[in-house]
């Protein structure tokens, strides 16, 4: 199943210019709605599976993070510390399943890329998944990417794309998604989440990075 992504080319008025930005991935499949407390003020009310908060600009330096089901404050299902470096972008997913939920801060890297080209790597944040390769339109792109691993950026034409996830070394394919619009400038991460075999089922949520258009 594939979640639209997200694009906040539009939304930048919610970011304030800051020397770094932090938004949260709520990817872990059993938990419930969260809320995300930084140095215990309320940052992000009510996040729901698969969705992303916001871009929140934030200083550089160290940071107390709790998350909390939503609408309480009696038991964290996240307690833990976040380094922030300077002219950074993070986005922090609160992954695996309950009770042993995590915050991995995955960083997104500025970098130069080819004019009129798309961008794309791969996140396994799915925490019963075995190790996989990622394939787009039949071609191999990502090789042995085991759970909490994201991959570099490759660059891609942008257009229309296919992409197959397959058991590392094996020809069984574990989730198919077709039809992906892939737009020239763009930089992409397509994460996989949920449970293989269970459920909520093993998909994809690919949205827009914040290196393609916030400025650090």
């Amino acid at each position: 199943m594939y979640s639209p992504y997200y694009d906040y080319c539009s939304s930048l008025h919610r970011a304030p210019k800051t020397s770094s930005y932090i938004r949260v991935f709520h990817a872990s499949p059993n938990a419930p709605a969260v809320d995300v407390y930084v140095n215990d003020k309320l940052v992000v009310k009510n996040l729901h599976y698969k969705n992303f908060s916001p871009y929140l600009g934030i200083e550089a330096g160290k940071y107390n993070v709790k998350v909390f089901p939503s609408g309480r404050k009696d038991i964290s299902v996240i307690n833990t510390e976040v380094n922030i470096p300077d002219k950074s972008i993070i986005t922090a997913a609160a992954i695996g399943t309950l009770p042993e939920v995590s915050l991995l801060p995955i960083l997104e890297p500025v970098f130069n890329g080819v004019q009129g080209k798309a961008y794309v790597r791969f996140a396994h944040l799915s925490p019963n998944a075995p190790s996989v390769d990622i394939y787009a339109d039949g071609k191999k792109v990502f090789t042995n990417t085991s759970y909490k691993q994201v991959t570099n950026y490759i660059a891609i034409t942008p257009g229309i794309h296919t992409f197959d996830v397959y058991l590392t070394s094996t020809n069984q394919r574990v989730l198919h998604v077709p039809n992906i619009r892939l737009l020239p400038n763009r930089i992409y991460t397509i994460y996989a989440v949920g449970l293989a075999g269970k459920t909520p089922p093993l998909q994809v949520v690919i949205p827009l990075d914040g290196n393609t258009y916030l400025k650090v």
